[in-house]
């Protein structure tokens, strides 16, 4: 991959990203926060659903957290606080690959529910199938990422991201240098989840700015209020 290119995709495109996805968020949850909703019936193999999103969100909560504290922590923290970076990476591999295998077999319950159901998938929409296909996909990708971090034991490839990470956050574009001679799986992991984020306000995703802690408990049903219309002149 050309400097350029590495630049483009790794310095600039994350901006896009998260631009879209902050500004995004913001106007869908002030508008449309009662609105949004799944496109097919929660009253359907309400098992299968049951156990898919629970197993998917107990895993992706997990893995978010686990991204975001390993990722945005400062190295120096964790470097007086002796915990070396062979020891982080071994930790990211056992937690993460756990929380990814839960994850994993959630989301694949949750697609196999709507893809082979033809009641589901005849009220589903095309974005519900392809942010979940995505979802799958990005998942399948992380899960691949450890069978190449076994061989980086020491952590160094981990800090690279966390420098990327770091730079981004911080404005500095530039951090693109650091993932430039990354394994291509996780250059295409990078990629798929920030063109996850991009896409974010656009799908049902949006859901989780409402009550990300209240899925376990959650009825078999939802509530869907729809927005009143203004009345029409005579």
């Amino acid at each position: 991959m050309s400097a350029t290119l590495n630049m483009t995709l790794f310095g600039w495109y994350p901006y896009l990203c998260l631009t879209i996805f902050l500004l995004g968020s913001l106007l869908r949850f002030d508008r449309e926060q009662y609105s949004w909703k799944t496109g097919s019936s929660q009253l359907l193999r309400k098992r299968q659903l049951r156990w898919g999103s629970n197993l998917f969100h107990v895993g992706i909560l997990t893995i978010l957290a686990g991204h975001f504290i390993s990722l945005l922590t400062p190295i120096e923290i964790f470097d007086q606080l002796g915990i070396s970076h062979g020891f982080k990476q071994k930790l990211a591999i056992v937690v993460g690959g756990l929380a990814g295998v839960v994850c994993f077999i959630g989301i694949t319950l949750l697609a196999h529910r709507r893809l082979f159901d033809a009641r589901i998938r005849a009220t589903s929409s095309v974005g519900d199938i392809a942010i979940l296909l995505l979802l799958w996909l990005q998942l399948t990708l992380g899960l691949c990422t450890i069978f190449v971090s076994l061989g980086h034991l020491d952590g160094h490839e981990m800090v690279k991201f966390m420098a990327w990470a770091q730079g981004i956050v911080t404005l500095q574009p530039a951090a693109a240098v650091h993932v430039a001679d990354a394994h291509p799986i996780f250059k295409a992991h990078l990629l798929l989840g920030l063109t996850l984020l991009l896409l974010f306000p656009f799908t049902r995703l949006v859901h989780i700015w409402s009550a990300p802690i209240w899925y376990l408990g959650r009825p078999g049903y939802q509530i869907v209020r729809r927005r009143a219309q203004p009345p029409r002149n005579a």
